[in-house]
């Protein structure tokens, strides 16, 4: 698990921001310091107000890039001018507010809290199925901490799922070191009859997100998983398998327990079940045995399967584990390839979501956004923001009809539809 450093500058809502990343990464076993120096990674929250406050950005950033091994910058000046923080040679990564925790795991399972109990936050309902992993990569430490697989039964989860629902919950998020894997232990492929049960045995209006599950896991039963998404409207159509390399010979250096060709049958698989759906990874780019032409492995497969969220993670070393004793690469070679990929990403990222402008689109109102904002997520689970919601009459937990009418790259925006306009024409112009 890592060691975090934060700060945050600007507004409310950027705090707001702040405290909900820190609350995502101590539920994933990392823990806070007070100082960068001190730090496997610093996250820098930005305000862009004025060009007086970009300056001290920027000077921050350096400051903070030069103390730790791994900087992120989100927030408003990120979002608004990141391409600043590469002009004046930052060394970091320019993320988006809610894709900073997972950036900051280097690759490593989550790790859910140490009672694997279901927690309850807004409108979202937090569901650990299970405890540990089957995995043992190189360069994760979480292993060590929870052990194999434990999991409760089908019926027990969707007692928890079904108490969630009833206290409030809206949207329900599987968690767990890998949900894939989950039922293994009682020599059983539990993930789909779980999804099933909750889909069809709980009463309310309510949706289900499948949390990281890794290739390995999912190739067995990816058929079954994906039919189960297209049956239920209530389950989000995404899927997060992280396949960290798009090289063979890293993936067992890594020790994945997959191969490219398995996470290749998986896209494919969801492609042919599902009219749209939404695919996240996670590539770990400068693992020390990576070379040349393993980074333009994983730089094609990326072009290839076209994930719609994508996480890029300089590999750096954990104490404790095997892959701490390697040789490491460069600082720069890491820097170089990490810059390389998240170009790509933001190309391939930012066409998915051009693609969405001027279609329909049924969404959940699942958070209060920057100012008078909402955050929302359609069917395939991306992100929605529809501004003046106050004027909408939108809030946490709402359905509504949106029409897309641009985007930022990693979201969309969209304006509510109104109820005549529905009447007109289906809700979504793309297939679910």
């Amino acid at each position: 698990m890592a060691r975090y450093h934060i700060e945050t500058y600007g507004c409310t809502s950027n705090r707001g921001e702040s405290r909900d990343i820190e609350r995502r990464l101590r539920d994933a076993g990392h823990h806070k310091v007070e100082t960068a120096a001190d730090a496997d990674v610093a996250i820098l929250n930005t305000c862009t107000v004025v060009e007086k406050t970009e300056r001290n950005m920027l000077r921050r950033a350096k400051e903070l890039a030069d103390e730790t091994a791994d900087l992120i910058v989100t927030g408003c000046m990120a979002l608004a001018q990141g391409e600043a923080f590469a002009d004046a040679d930052v060394d970091a990564q320019v993320l988006h507010w809610d894709d900073v925790p997972e950036a900051v795991t280097n690759g490593e399972c989550p790790t859910t809290t140490p009672d694997a109990e279901p927690i309850l936050d807004g409108v979202v309902g937090i569901l650990p199925i299970a405890r540990g992993c089957m995995s043992n990569c190189s360069y994760c430490i979480t292993k060590q901490a929870t052990g194999r697989v434990d999991s409760p039964p089908v019926e027990e989860n969707v007692e928890k799922a079904r108490a969630l629902v009833h206290a409030g919950a809206k949207e329900i998020r599987i968690t767990g070191q890998d949900t894939g894997v989950y039922g293994w232990d009682t020599g059983e492929r539990k993930l789909p009859e779980l999804l099933e049960r909750i889909a069809t045995e709980i009463e309310g209006e309510f949706r289900v997100r499948v949390g990281m599950a890794n290739p390995g896991g999912v190739h067995g039963i990816r058929e079954e998983l994906a039919a189960v998404f297209a049956e239920h409207d209530e389950i989000y159509n995404f899927l997060h398998a992280p396949v960290q390399s798009g090289s063979d010979d890293v993936l067992a250096d890594m020790r994945r327990q997959h191969e490219v060709s398995q996470y290749r049958d998986i896209v494919e698989t969801f492609n042919d079940t599902l009219g749209e759906w939404t695919l996240s990874t996670d590539f770990i780019v400068g693992f020390p045995t990576e070379d040349d032409d393993d980074h333009e492995a994983s730089m094609d497969l990326l072009r290839e399967t076209r994930p719609e969220k994508i996480n890029v993670t300089r590999f750096s070393k954990r104490p404790g584990t095997d892959a701490a004793e390697l040789k490491g690469l460069g600082g720069q070679t890491k820097k170089d390839r990490s810059k390389a990929m998240t170009e790509l990403k933001m190309d391939v990222v930012g066409e998915a979501h051009e693609s969405m402008v001027g279609t329909r689109r049924d969404v959940l109102v699942v958070d209060e956004g920057t100012g008078d904002s909402v955050k929302c997520y359609d069917g395939a689970y991306r992100q929605v923001i529809v501004q003046n919601a106050t004027d909408h009459g939108l809030e946490p937990g709402d359905f509504a009809t949106v029409e897309v009418t641009s985007h930022q790259t990693v979201y969309a925006f969209a304006e509510p539809v109104d109820a005549a306009a529905v009447d007109d024409g289906p809700a979504e112009t793309t297939a679910d």
